[in-house]
């Protein structure tokens, strides 16, 4: 439980980090964001809770393959906010496409046997 409590207190403190920087400077909390630190911690995490390599690389791999579509947020969202849409609406949409590019992904990943 204490090992779980630890987990959600430094990955939210993170988050938390990201958001108050982006109050003051939008680039420096786009590149703390942009380091794949999420992911890594998971990579911690998982290794503390299991000590198993081959469970690692294959999270590494399936976060490879999925950043890849979730690219489409990032482009979507900016293109939807500068066309004058509103941030709510704007959200879900580029949301919406993000999700629709995972499922695409998954397929041709499948298509080409590839597992994640």
């Amino acid at each position: 439980m204490l090992a779980a409590a630890i987990k959600v207190l430094v990955t939210s403190v993170l988050v938390v980090a990201i958001a108050e920087t982006a109050k003051r400077s939008s680039v420096f909390a786009a590149l703390i964001a942009s380091i794949p630190l999420t992911s890594v911690l998971a990579m911690i995490w998982l290794w503390l809770d299991t000590h198993d390599s081959e469970r690692i690389a294959g999270f590494a791999t399936g976060v490879f393959w999925l950043v890849l579509p979730s690219l489409v947020l990032f482009i979507a969202l900016p293109v939807l906010l500068r066309s004058g849409w509103q941030f709510w609406p704007s959200l879900a949409l580029a949301s919406a496409l993000t999700v629709l590019a995972y499922f695409i992904m998954l397929r041709v990943l499948g298509y080409f046997g590839i597992s994640t």
